[in-house]
């Protein structure tokens, strides 16, 4: 089944739905790359299968799989001064609804996974909620506003220019890495952690009492050079330094191997997921 939900700003995003049983969110694309850009993603410890991969892995599992790449649609159409986080959880509703899910699990990854939390203490119509590769205590809020206004600044420079070759740069290297997205894609990640400068983590996980998971690799860490602010940015410890503190207010948490790109691939993840999904409500 394909639809189409109508988004905070007017633009209209693809949902195909898969499977059948309780309904699980995620926001992914379903798009196969070509092999040049999947040999690349590789280079840089992506899965370039890993949509697809998860979002038909999670139908065969028994789960009315609501699939819309969320991400791709705000590169293709950026919500540069109104990606707010109301605005994410408004999409994401959106989504759900053209799906005709009422209730539904949640699922995403970076930037995506601080999306879900607050999707969550927005509405009561998750029936749990996963997050990888963000921790819900310890985020790093202020340094990935810092890299995002980075990326805004490298990219409004860049404007106009010609866009560099990069495949030639070591991957991981991101100082070496040019910001090859226009100003209007970048806008929109500094307006979203801009309007979550104030936010109080601990007193937003006191008000969550639906199922929750987090996992993210032991290794997931990176440090930003001179152009990016000498930004560390840290996913992974921070999870396993509050790992008692959240399992004791209910969360499932799993620290496993690996750095940001490694834990989000499907060996990894699909088994946490289905394993967890399985301890949830019907949902509808």
């Amino acid at each position: 089944m394909t639809t189409t939900a109508k988004l905070h700003d007017g633009s209209d995003l693809e949902v195909t739905v898969l499977g059948e049983g309780p309904a699980v969110l995620l926001p992914v694309s379903l798009a196969v790359v070509d092999e040049a850009t999947a040999e690349q993603m590789r280079a840089w410890g992506a899965q370039p299968d890993l949509g697809p991969a998860l979002a038909h892995g999670l139908a065969d599992a028994g789960h009315r799989v609501i699939v819309a790449d969320y991400e791709g649609h705000r590169a293709a159409h950026p919500a540069g001064p109104t990606l707010t986080a109301d605005a994410v959880a408004t999409d994401l509703l959106a989504i759900a609804d053209a799906a005709g899910a009422h209730e539904f699990a949640y699922y995403g990854y970076s930037w995506l996974a601080l999306s879900g939390l607050q999707l969550a203490i927005r509405t009561d119509r998750l029936t749990g909620l996963a997050m990888g590769g963000f921790p819900p205590l310890g985020g790093p809020y202020g340094p990935m506003l810092a890299v995002t206004r980075a990326a805004h600044r490298m990219a409004t420079e860049n404007a106009g220019r010609v866009r560099p070759d990069q495949s030639e740069i070591e991957p991981g290297d991101w100082d070496a890495a040019v910001v090859t997205q226009t100003p209007e894609q970048t806008r929109q990640y500094v307006t979203l952690y801009e309007s979550l400068r104030d936010f109080d983590e601990r007193a937003a996980l006191d008000g969550l009492k639906i199922p929750r998971l987090a996992f993210a690799g032991q290794d997931d860490a990176i440090d930003y050079g001179p152009q990016w602010g000498n930004v560390r940015v840290e996913l992974g410890p921070p999870l396993a330094h509050h790992r008692a503190e959240l399992e004791q207010q209910g969360w499932t948490v799993e620290v496993v191997p690996g750095d940001h790109m490694t834990a989000m691939r499907t060996t990894t993840a699909l088994p946490i997921l289905t394993t967890w999904l399985t301890t949830l409500g019907p949902g509808r």
